[in-house]
C-alpha cells in the first residue's frame, strides 16, 4: 500500500465491440475477436484484477480487500466490503443495448448479490454521427414506454445528442441510456454488472438468436423523474484529437456519492498520493513517469493508476505533459 498500482487488463469480447482498444489503447486483444470492454480495476465476482506489476505483482485486488483494506481505502474502509469502483474502457463500435441500471433499492429486490451501478463516462474518440442517448424526453411515462418498446420505437422516447471527444456523461443509477456505436470512452462506476436490457435494436448474435431483455426488470428500475442528461463539454481535445498543451489545468467533472471525477491537465511534474484518500489516475492524453522506489514506471494512454489511500505522495513528472482523469473516494 505504499506504491501505486497497476493492473492486468480484463478483455471481453463483445458483440457491439471492435478492436480499439488495443488500436488506441494498447491492449492485448487475442485473435481477430470484436472486443467491447477492458476491465482495469476489478474486485467483481466475475473478476479479480491482478497487479500487473511492482513488488505485489500476482495479487488481486480481492486479497489486497481482505488483508489490507485500511490501507487502500483509508478511513472508507469501513463502508466498502468490496473495492467500490469498477474502472473500464469501452469501444462501442456498434449500438449498446437501450439499458438501465439500478440503485440501492431495485437492485436488493431484483438482482440479490449484485451492486447498485451509477457510473461516469469520458468520451475518448467519437465517430461522426455517432450518437448517445441519456435520459427521458419530457412526458414520458411507463405507458408510453411499454408501447415504443413493443413497437421499436424507443429511441423517440430518449434524449440523444452526438458525442465530442472530451465529452463527460454523468449517469445515476435509474437513468436509461444508449450509446449509438462509433465511440470509445473512459468508464468509472460502482462495483456492479447489473445491466437491465429494454430494447436491443432487434439485433440478432452469431447463431442466430436474440439476446435477452429485461423489461419487466427495467421498468422497476427506471427513475422516472430523470429528464434528458446534458453531457459537460470539457474541450481538452482539439480539433485532431490533441491535447491543448498548457502548465496545469483542473475542471471538476462529477461529485456524487461514490467518486469525485476530475479532468486533468499537466506539463511539470506534481504530486499525487499522500492524502490518505483513495485516488485514481487514467491517462488519456500524452505520457508521463511515476517515480516508485527508487525506480520510474511509465504513464501511457489507457493505463489506470490506483493510488492506496496509506501511500505517501508519488511525483509524476510528464513527458513533455499528460491529460488525465483523477478520482478520488469521498
Amino acid at each position: 500500500m505504499q506504491t501505486p498500482l497497476r493492473f492486468i487488463p480484463y478483455l471481453r469480447p463483445m458483440i457491439w465491440g471492435g478492436r480499439r482498444l488495443g488500436e488506441v489503447l494498447g491492449k492485448p486483444l487475442p485473435g481477430l475477436s470484436s472486443y467491447g470492454e477492458s476491465w482495469e480495476i476489478s474486485d467483481h465476482a466475475l473478476h479479480h484484477s491482478v497487479i500487473a506489476t511492482g513488488p505485489g505483482a500476482g495479487q488481486t485486488l480481492r486479497q489486497l480487500m481482505e488483508q489490507q483494506r485500511a490501507g487502500l481505502l483509508g478511513g472508507a474502509a469501513g463502508r466498502y466490503p468490496i473495492f467500490p469502483w469498477l474502472v473500464k474502457f469501452l469501444d462501442c463500435s456498434d449500438r449498446l443495448s437501450v439499458q438501465v441500471h439500478p440503485n440501492e433499492e431495485s437492485v436488493r429486490r431484483l438482482r440479490p448479490g449484485e451492486g447498485s451501478k451509477t457510473e461516469a463516462w469520458f468520451i475518448l474518440e467519437a465517430a461522426p454521427g455517432s450518437r448517445i442517448y441519456a435520459g427521458l424526453l419530457p412526458g414520458t411515462d411507463e405507458d408510453r414506454l411499454r408501447d415504443a418498446l413493443a413497437r421499436g420505437t424507443v429511441a423517440d422516447c430518449l434524449h440523444q445528442f452526438e458525442p465530442r471527444p472530451g465529452d463527460c456523461l454523468f449517469l445515476p443509477a435509474g437513468t436509461v441510456h444508449a450509446v449509438g456505436g462509433g465511440v470509445l470512452m473512459a468508464e468509472v462506476q460502482q462495483t456492479s454488472d447489473a445491466t437491465f436490457r429494454l430494447f436491443d435494436w432487434n439485433r440478432r448474435d452469431d447463431h442466430g438468436k436474440p439476446r435477452a431483455l429485461h423489461v419487466k426488470e427495467g421498468l422497476a428500475s427506471i427513475d422516472w423523474q430523470r429528464g434528458p442528461v446534458e453531457p459537460i463539454r470539457t474541450n481538452c481535445f482539439g480539433a485532431a484529437g490533441t491535447s491543448q498543451r498548457s502548465s496545469s489545468f483542473r475542471l471538476p467533472l462529477v461529485q456524487c456519492p461514490y467518486f469525485h471525477l476530475e479532468y486533468r491537465r499537466e506539463a511539470k511534474a506534481f504530486t499525487c498520493g499522500g492524502e490518505g484518500k483513495l485516488q485514481l489516475l487514467i491517462a488519456i492524453q500524452g505520457r508521463g513517469h511515476l517515480a516508485i522506489t527508487h525506480e520510474e514506471e511509465a504513464v501511457n494512454v489507457g493505463h489506470a493508476w490506483l493510488i492506496p489511500a496509506g501511500a505517501p505522495a508519488t511525483e509524476c513528472r510528464p513527458d513533455p505533459d499528460l491529460g488525465f482523469l483523477f478520482c478520488t473516494l469521498p
